[in-house]
């Protein structure tokens, strides 16, 4: 079966960037997405369309290809109490270099990298951490199947479900978790403020800096405002 529109495809790769290893996928655990969908980078799906399981394939895709230029405008500063959970600085957030998955506005999650650390403001920059990168993949095609009816309607692994059922059904699922950083997850309404989550290994704690509310869930689910 070749890879072509709604089809669930299973990829082993292996990205290298500035002449390392940046990102990796094996065949025991493969990445998997529907094809056709928006779920990767147009040209990442275009290297890979029409092949077969077994076959595999070298590419490399400019900064314009795969997560656009720098943009200055996208460093943002944010006050330090974005940082604070139940009344606790967690200053381990805050390192220089560390990469945070935050929430935009519109609900998706960014990630972030935190640039500097002032008296009262830390500096993130919302730029993909690989804008500005030249990406060298080399992939190879483990499986492809048929998207079922509900996969295709709901999402790989529920992300086309409204915000609250698929953080419900998945936990921690809806902030992605990066190597080296712990057991927590942190997201953060960008551009200006909002919501900012801090999952915890017993549940999930969101604060709301405009109105001050924060909610536990100690079951791990969703976190409502």
């Amino acid at each position: 079966m070749k890879v072509q529109n709604n089809k669930v495809v299973s990829l082993a790769y292996k990205l290298e960037v500035d002449g390392r290893i940046a990102d990796q996928a094996g065949r025991e655990n493969p990445l998997e997405y529907i094809h056709g969908t928006h779920m990767l980078l147009p040209k990442f799906e275009q290297a890979v369309e029409g092949k077969e399981p077994g076959d595999s394939v070298n590419f490399t895709l400019s900064p314009e290809e795969g997560y656009g230029v720098h943009n200055p405008q996208r460093v943002i500063d944010l006050p330090k109490e974005a940082f604070m959970i139940d009344g606790v600085m967690h200053e381990e957030l805050m390192e220089i270099g560390r990469v945070l998955p935050m929430m935009g506005q519109d609900g998706s999650v960014i990630q972030a990298t935190v640039k500097a650390v002032g008296d009262k403001h830390v500096s993130m920059d919302f730029n993909h951490p690989m804008a500005g990168k030249t990406l060298n993949f080399t992939v190879e095609v483990v499986a492809v199947r048929d998207a079922t009816e509900s996969e295709l309607s709901n999402g790989l692994h529920g992300e086309y479900l409204p915000p609250e059922e698929h953080e419900c059904r998945h936990g921690r699922g809806h902030c992605h978790k990066h190597e080296g950083e712990g057991e927590g997850e942190c997201c953060h309404h960008g551009e200006g403020g909002g919501r900012h989550c801090h999952d915890h290994e017993d549940g999930e704690c969101c604060h709301n800096h405009e109105g001050g509310e924060c909610c536990h869930n100690g079951e791990g689910g969703c976190c409502k405002d």
